[in-house]
């Protein structure tokens, strides 16, 4: 379907009657079994998804379905726990469409978390990689259809989808933070099922240092709307024909947990210096 900018207003309305004057500036959407981070929100109001007009159910595994907005560190947050994805059979407007209603009610930065297998031979499960730039060859835009002008132009530039100056914040953080830092290419699949190896072969020749399933339509949409972005991906396993064993979502799960401290250190102290 394609959404009206009259529908975005809607969502957004219905949202500000639950937070009242309280206006968020950085929005964060965490993947698979990052959530945590909303549970340390301040002064916490949470919305479900399924209360707000067009939001669509978040039916991944780890994924709250909430939103919740407040201060972490000092700064205005709407943190979506849980994001919706096109292997949940949403389109990619619909799972993307959060972002425009965030930037509607102030965000003018997102910061976007997954767990996605490593392709970087030089990688190791439990690594940290922030995110320089994505492909996403298998995946239709989220701007296809109708352009919204109050959002942005028709052909966007994309030459910096993750904005260089946030990165550079974020390596200072995990430099003062003793934070061993990976950088690469985020490669989009649309999933269900794990990449074969020879995909994998592929994306590592394509440039990828790491595939997932998620975080690609949501980056383009929130900077087609002028929002600066920053992105982190936790690699939660190697991927597919690199260790030669099979992969399940628990082990991603797992992972998550295992870097709770330090994926949230670091992300905490990004925030500081947005």
């Amino acid at each position: 379907m394609h959404y009206t900018y009259a529908q975005y207003q809607e969502s957004a309305a219905y949202i500000r009657g639950k937070i009242r004057s309280f206006v968020p500036k950085v929005a964060m959407v965490l993947g698979s079994g990052l959530g945590f981070l909303g549970d340390e929100v301040e002064n916490a109001i949470r919305v479900p998804y399924g209360e707000i007009p067009h939001f669509k159910a978040s039916t991944a595994p780890g994924h709250k379905g909430q939103l919740v907005f407040g201060t972490l560190r000092g700064r205005n947050v709407a943190v979506m726990q849980g994001r919706m994805h096109h292997y949940e059979g949403y389109s990619y407007e619909e799972v993307s469409y959060a972002v425009r209603v965030l930037r509607l009610l102030g965000c003018d930065t997102l910061v976007v978390t997954n767990a996605a297998g490593g392709v970087n031979l030089d990688f190791h499960a439990g690594d940290l990689m922030l995110i320089t730039d994505q492909i996403k060859i298998f995946m239709e835009s989220p701007l296809r259809g109708e352009n919204i002008p109050q959002f942005g132009p028709r052909f966007p530039d994309a030459s910096h989808l993750y904005t260089p100056a946030l990165q550079d914040a974020a390596r200072a953080a995990a430099r003062d933070l003793g934070i061993d830092l990976k950088e690469g290419v985020y490669m989009y699949f649309p999933g269900p099922q794990y990449e074969t190896p020879a995909e994998v072969r592929f994306a590592r020749t394509a440039g990828a240092d790491a595939v997932g399933m998620s975080t690609a339509p949501e980056v383009i949409t929130a900077a087609h709307c002028g929002m600066q972005v920053l992105g982190f991906t936790l690699v939660s396993n190697m991927a597919a024909g690199i260790l030669d064993q099979p992969l399940s979502e628990q082990e991603v799960l797992d992972a998550a947990e295992a870097c709770k401290d330090k994926f949230s250190r670091l992300v905490l102290a990004c925030l500081e210096r947005l």
